[in-house]
């Protein structure tokens, strides 16, 4: 077999993302879930839509979505909130 290179007309590839700040809040508001004590982050799934979060997923206890909620406000950049969390 012989690879070539990637082009698109004779240039090279680029990548770019779309909502590349979406990318950032989303990554900074699971980063702070998973590293915050007394939440298992594990079943939590962090969507942004421009400066809202979206969490969805299940928790053991109301007090850790309570939790999961206060961290998420903390993250800088977010404005808003929207969850469909439940205790399992």
């Amino acid at each position: 077999m012989i690879f070539k290179p990637q082009s698109f007309h004779g240039e090279p590839p680029v990548v770019e993302t779309e909502n590349q700040n979406e990318e950032l809040l989303e990554t900074a508001v699971a980063r702070a879930l998973a590293v915050s004590q007394g939440i298992d982050a594990t079943r939590i799934t962090v969507t942004a839509s421009e400066n809202t979060i979206f969490l969805s997923g299940s928790l053991s206890t109301q007090e850790e979505i309570d939790r999961a909620i206060e961290i998420t406000l903390a993250v800088p950049g977010v404005q808003r909130i929207t969850h469909d969390l439940h205790v399992d």
